[in-house]
């Protein structure tokens, strides 16, 4: 799996539920200086069956602090599995760092990304993705927060009709 997509939908995922805490030194107020989350020391998390249809794994990067209103999280999709409709506050960066997947705006064709692509998601525009059905494909997924622990509106599931560009 590719580090930096899974992480990045896990992250916003994790934020959005309030899962993924900042690490104490990266909240503190005033506080200058790097703060280094080291490879390992967040748990991945199994992306939720009521937000994700297939077998997803979200790796956290780095939550939003008081300072930083972004996110990241590595995402990795396996064959077939996407996320639900989705809608983002103040929009979302993909970067595909491995395998094939899809993604679609609503009302619009989906479209095959290859890792090296950069999916630029505006504010508050429906969309899903996810990978192709016969390879794995892993995002990082960067967000902002509009307010504190806001960075997506979860909708419905995408049928398989839509997943197959139909």
């Amino acid at each position: 799996m590719n580090r930096l997509s899974a992480r990045m939908l896990a992250v916003l995922w994790a934020v959005s539920q309030g899962v993924l805490a900042v690490p104490a030194e990266a909240a503190e107020s005033g506080k200058t200086g790097q703060v280094i989350v080291r490879n390992g020391e967040q748990a991945s998390i199994k992306g939720a069956d009521t937000i994700f249809t297939g077998s997803v794994r979200i790796d956290p990067l780095y939550a939003a602090n008081n300072d930083m209103r972004s996110s990241g999280g590595s995402v990795t999709f396996e064959p077939r599995a996407r996320s639900n409709w989705h809608v983002h506050p103040v929009g979302q960066v993909l970067i595909v760092t491995s395998g094939v997947g899809r993604t679609q705006e609503w009302g619009k064709p989906m479209q095959e990304i290859r890792a090296g692509d950069v999916v630029i998601c505006p504010v508050g525009v429906k969309h899903w993705h996810g990978a192709a059905p016969n390879s794995a494909m892993t995002h990082i997924s960067i967000c902002e927060e509009k307010e504190p622990g806001k960075v997506v509106e979860w909708m419905e599931k995408v049928t398989d009709a839509q997943y197959n560009g139909k």
